[in-house]
């Protein structure tokens, strides 16, 4: 390596050793291990393979092999996501009550057993999601299909685990959940929004729903739909500020529902249009004809 390299190279590493004023404000304030992003996936995968034994697992028919493969998923689950939360209780603000290491173990550990105890709760949920989406989509070939291959399984499966994290209070680690579904299906699902049983979302690219949504059961989305706030001030975190969408609404493709709106039940929303008032019941809401403007200069656009 030449010298004009040799110097390019520690000049900058001097530089950017060097922390700003800004990145200070940034950087956590303590020196605990920072929740592991790859182990957080671990532990979705772990759950996969709980809930869909079948599907992510070498098929085993018989129960006692069956349980035995189970519990050994349990277990390094309990491992992995305790370790994961008590680094994410250091992380976060909760942590700051807890005086000692073994404290904060314990508390991770009661947390991780808590979202243990859930997961019947999860499973039955998840596939009342899965036959949601057979029963909407007419190109499903199979339940296998889904579970394998639909985004919405994915990311529900994602979603199901953080909203629990969510309820538990648990630092951190239910965005890094969503956010991983996020990334991999394009399905972007607050952890804090709830959201009943037989859900489905078909294709699903580009679909949002914000932290204070509630939706009802039997509920269908098409891609692009956003369920959304209609403002976007830093003041309003925790405020219900998202629609609800009751029981038996399906909501076309590219529609913005948008504030604390509520769509009454077994409504229909077409596709392209903003919603930001109330629907009632039974309603069918569907876009206007197009009017065709005239701007001159750029003006009104």
């Amino acid at each position: 390596m030449d010298n004009k390299t040799i110097e390019i190279l520690k000049r900058n590493v001097s530089l950017l050793s060097r922390q700003t004023e800004l990145e200070m404000t940034m950087v956590p304030q303590t020196e605990a291990p920072l929740p592991s992003v790859e182990q957080v996936k671990n532990t979705v995968s772990l759950v996969k393979r709980i809930i869909f034994p079948d599907y992510f697992n070498k098929r085993q028919c018989h129960e006692t092999i069956r349980s035995y493969n189970i519990g050994v998923h349990m277990e390094e689950l309990l491992q992995t996501l305790t370790k994961q939360i008590a680094h994410g209780l250091q992380f976060g603000e909760k942590g700051s009550s807890l005086t000692s290491r073994q404290q904060i173990y314990d508390e991770a550990r009661d947390l991780a057993l808590q979202l243990i105890e859930t997961l019947p709760e999860i499973k039955r949920l998840l596939y009342t999601d899965v036959q949601a989406m057979f029963d909407n989509d007419p190109a499903a070939v199979n339940y296998g299909e889904i579970i394998f291959s639909y985004p919405v399984s994915n990311a529900m499966t994602h979603y199901r685990i953080a909203h629990r994290l969510h309820e538990l209070q648990v630092p951190v680690i239910p965005r890094i959940i969503t956010e991983l579904a996020h990334s991999e299906t394009g399905i972007d699902i607050h952890p804090g929004a709830r959201i009943g049983e037989y859900f489905a979302i078909d294709h699903g690219t580009g679909v949002v729903i914000g932290e204070t949504c509630i939706i009802g059961n039997h509920v269908t989305l098409y891609q692009g739909v956003t369920l959304g706030s209609k403002s976007f001030k830093s003041n309003m975190l925790n405020i219900p500020r998202h629609p609800i969408i009751e029981d038996d609404v399906t909501i076309y493709s590219n529609a913005s529902i948008l504030g604390r709106i509520t769509i009454g039940h077994h409504s229909v929303i077409g596709g392209n249009i903003w919603v930001t008032h109330d629907v009632a019941p039974n309603s069918r809401v569907q876009q206007s004809k197009a009017v065709e403007t005239h701007f001159e200069g750029g003006l009104g656009i």
